[in-house]
């Protein structure tokens, strides 16, 4: 008797153990990103150090790099306890080329698909699955049938700017592979260095891939010089010819084509540094952009894009093509000689020749040309596909024409702040949560239907100006890079930012392992006022990247404590209210005090007549933006901010003639990009409309030298008086841009 209830005791603790196994494992659910169908069963499969592994030789780089992946691992070819499998579909079996289904069973896994990349993409989940495991020897049962949304599927990396090592190059693209991006956009040359190879030129990288400072912004403001390779001072590095194939043949083991960009015409400081007989002048250090009027410019390209073809493979070869300066053409003679032979209209229609002819000798090579929106001016090239980076205009222009898209507006640019840039290092400027990575959606609105199969895909951006390390890159590229996997991958209808939310808790254990410094979630609370015009209240709301967080409030302008109101839900206010926010933390901690003053003032769902037009990238809410109630986050491009490049000049009707006591006017300041503080702002009253009192200024005190992003109200002090039209007038004395949000009127 006591041996039979040892037994029932023993099989008893083997179930409950196996019960808890399969509770503690992370479900096939949590992938990144989401499949197109997960079906969880019962129980886990078991790695061994003798797992058996076959596969058909079709499929042999897929299962090399489950080897290489799974390195904790030994697999046989021998019948052991568990077996992975791989099988070869055909093509009616699974869905589209890069299509998987991944089967795993208590004993033996299955990945099949019809081509290598498929399998690849299978065993791409299949590892991604097992680093998120807290016990890595065990994943969870089911089967996941998945394909890609999009065909491109990009991360790139400036490493001109600032040059990275080669085993970051592959650490970088170990990480894309792992969240299925398939194309490394690898921009080798730009006026700060030129990062490959080049056996007929070189030149090019024992001068041009040196410079005498370090730090970008350094060499930038300084006379921008080159040195040679050996000073003492020199900063700077090169990728020999054999370095670059070694990454084109890693890269492709994990299914992933690299695409080399070669800048031209523009964008090629370094290059004119080093032969300036291709510039216009014909001297070094004057001018950015190859001469296009002379023969030599286009030999010169040919033999390095000959060289360049023999490293990559890819379809693609990118020439950049963007922010051209076309000074000296015009005042070149070789230039204006072949504008005029060629019948061309303007100095666009010359870079159109020059992308067109570079295009036609790339097409010879059974090559296609890749390149920045700008090389829609002037005219397509036959066969050019587009990365549109400003916007959605150079998108729709180019697929209504049939040409392929890949889609990089700035959504997509990881060098911008993601959290409150008084938190952050130093980056190029903007605001870039992950939140508006994830909503992305690369089909333009105002794209035609027919139209939309040419948006092939679309990329993450990694400048580097202020990316000066590994380390930078990584906390800049994570986890952003991830949300933009499932924008690529993901059918639509399949996304939900909760959801994401979600499934993004289990890829922190992932990073850590591979020693990836990602950003981490911030405990900085946004605070949103969404005016109720029924009403007249404002619905408050707390925003935070913590998961899950507990938030404590104040609306009386005291600082929250741990007993303060706890936020359960969004709630209304009505007046002005000063409120102040925090999130617990661990242990019970708060974290640093957001605070916001909620006012549905007297000008909100006002008139505003436009006396000036603002810019049209960035109408934000057009005719609404100015008294809509709704104040500007931290960046302006959040839709509340509207841009404008000449002065702004409106006049604000407040429907009868009104007590006015203060009026208030909020603009901000970020130089990297051009963004400035008006000179002044000035304020002028009328009851009637024609007769105007003397206008009120208010000075900008805030200097053009400071590169902070900075905030500044400009208000007014208007003492009670009575009137029904207000003029409003803020002078771009910089003449870049002016960002203004809210006029509040009380």
């Amino acid at each position: 008797m006591y041996k039979i209830k040892l037994f029932f005791s023993s099989l008893l603790l083997l179930l409950l153990g196996s019960v808890l196994q399969a509770q503690t494992t992370t479900g096939l659910n949590e992938l990144i990103p989401k499949p197109i169908s997960v079906q969880e069963n019962k129980g886990v499969f078991t790695f061994y150090k003798n797992t058996a592994l076959s596969f058909p030789a079709a499929l042999s780089s897929a299962a090399g790099l489950l080897k290489s992946q799974l390195s904790n691992f030994e697999f046989s070819s021998s019948k052991n306890k568990t077996r992975i499998q791989y099988v070869l579909l055909k093509a009616s079996e699974v869905v589209g080329k890069e299509g998987y289904k991944l089967s795993i069973q208590p004993n033996q896994i299955i990945i099949a698909a019809q081509t290598v990349q498929g399998a690849i993409l299978g065993t791409s989940s299949l590892v991604q699955l097992q680093m998120i495991q807290q016990n890595q020897q065990q994943i969870p049962c089911g089967i996941i049938l998945d394909s890609p949304r999009f065909a491109y599927r990009g991360m790139h990396l400036d490493v001109s700017r600032n040059f990275f090592p080669l085993s970051f190059i592959k650490k970088y693209i170990d990480l894309m592979s792992l969240y299925k991006f398939n194309t490394f956009h690898w921009h080798l040359t730009d006026g700060p260095g030129w990062r490959l190879e080049i056996k007929k030129y070189p030149k090019l990288t024992q001068m041009g891939a040196f410079r005498a400072f370090n730090s970008w912004k350094s060499w930038w403001d300084s006379e921008r010089l080159y040195t040679a390779q050996g000073d003492a001072g020199s900063y700077g590095g090169f990728y020999t010819q054999v370095q670059a194939k070694e990454i084109v043949k890693y890269a492709a083991s994990k299914g992933i084509t690299v695409i080399p960009e070669i800048e031209m015409p523009g964008h090629t400081e370094e290059v004119l540094a080093a032969y300036p007989e291709l510039a216009c002048s014909g001297k070094p250090y004057q001018g950015g952009a190859f001469c296009v009027g002379n023969e030599k410019t286009f030999e010169f390209l040919e033999n390095v894009l000959t060289e360049v073809m023999d490293i990559f493979p890819s379809t693609f070869i990118h020439i950049g093509g963007d922010e051209v300066g076309k000074a000296d053409w015009k005042k070149c003679p070789k230039c204006q000689a072949l504008k005029n032979k060629a019948s061309l209209k303007d100095e666009n229609e010359l870079q159109s020749y020059f992308v067109k002819r570079i295009e036609k000798f790339l097409n010879q090579h059974q090559r296609n040309l890749l390149g920045w929106d700008e090389i829609i001016e002037g005219g397509l090239s036959p066969n050019a596909t587009v990365m549109s980076w400003r916007g959605d205009k150079g998108a729709i222009t180019a697929a209504t024409q049939k040409h392929e898209v890949v889609m990089t507006p700035g959504v997509t640019y990881f060098d911008a702040y993601q959290s409150n840039p008084e938190t952050q290092p130093l980056a190029i400027g903007g605001y870039l949560p992950i939140k508006r990575v994830y909503n992305f959606e690369p089909i333009p609105a105002g794209l035609n239907k027919e139209s939309e199969k040419y948006i092939i895909g679309t990329q993450g951006n990694l400048w580097s100006e202020y990316l000066p390390t590994t380390y930078q890159v990584e906390y800049m590229a994570y986890p952003r890079a991830i949300a933009l996997a499932e924008v690529a991958w993901t059918q639509k209808d399949k996304k939900n930012y909760d959801d994401f939310t979600d499934r993004l808790q289990h890829q922190y254990l992932l990073l850590q392992r591979l020693h990836v410094n990602y950003y981490r979630p911030s405990t900085f609370v946004e605070i949103v006022a969404t005016p109720d015009y029924t009403i007249q209240k404002n619905l408050i709301q707390f925003n935070t990247e913590m998961y899950h967080p507990e938030i404590r409030y104040t609306l009386d302008g005291s600082e929250p404590n741990l007993l303060s109101s706890k936020y359960e839900q969004p709630f209304l206010v009505e007046g002005t209210t000063n409120i102040k926010a925090r999130v617990v933390t661990e242990r019970n901690t708060l974290s640093a005090v957001a605070q916001f003053t909620a006012n549905y003032h007297k000008a909100i769902g006002k008139k505003v007549t436009y006396n000036t037009r603002w810019s049209e990238s960035y109408p934000a809410q057009k005719l609404a933006t100015l008294t809509n109630g709704i104040v500007g986050s931290i960046t302006y491009g959040d839709g509340q901010w509207l841009g404008y490049t000449n002065n702004l000049d409106i006049t604000l009707d407040m429907d009868s003639v009104t007590m006015l006591h203060n009026l208030g006017l909020r603009f901000m300041q970020q130089t990297g990009p051009g963004v400035y503080m008006p000179g002044f702002v000035s304020v002028s009253l009328s009851q009637d409309g024609d007769f105007y009192s003397e206008p009120i200024r208010v000075m900008n005190d805030i200097s053009t030298k400071d590169s902070k992003l900075i905030f500044k109200s400009f208000d007014f002090d208007l003492k009670g008086q009575p009137a029904r039209y207000i003029r409003i007038k803020a002078f771009n004395e910089q003449r870049g841009f002016l960002f203004v949000d809210e006029v509040i009127v009380n």
